[in-house]
């Protein structure tokens, strides 16, 4: 029987966005939390996944962005402050927005979760709530 687990995730991080035309524009940072949810069968243990082992494989991934300036590498004004600075930031290829940190995530944990050899696993969910009201979410067989 095809069984649902979430669990989630929160940070802080900044980032901006300098193709907008609003506020998002400037340099700004959100407590983000983020949600994941895999479907699968359960095991002998009657877990799909034991909370434990999924805490274990997405923390190192939310410790590398936690207090960090995630920066597009287009955005050569803040690349060049960060890397003169020595502050944590991290570059990417893609605009900073949620609904592109959420495909990260899931494109990430994807692979992970492959690696791990856990054919038991069919769906995995990413949520990233940016603010109060908002979210990105993207989802997928694994």
């Amino acid at each position: 029987m095809l069984t649902r687990i979430a669990k989630d995730f929160r940070w802080e991080m900044a980032h901006r966005l300098p193709e907008h035309e609003g506020g998002c524009r400037n340099v700004h940072g959100h407590s983000y939390q983020m949600w994941i949810e895999l479907a699968g069968e359960p095991l002998e243990s009657g877990m799909v996944l034991d909370y434990f082992d999924l805490k274990e494989l997405v923390d190192p991934l939310v410790a590398e962005i936690d207090h960090a300036f995630l920066c597009s590498r287009t955005d050569t004004l803040i690349c060049d402050f960060m890397r003169e600075s020595g502050l944590k930031a991290v570059y990417v290829d893609w605009p900073t927005t949620a609904e592109n940190i959420a495909r990260w995530f899931f494109e990430r944990l994807r692979v992970t979760f492959a690696g791990a050899s856990m054919k038991h696993l069919r769906e995995l969910r990413v949520r990233i709530q940016e603010t109060e009201r908002t979210y990105a979410e993207v989802s997928g067989l694994l």
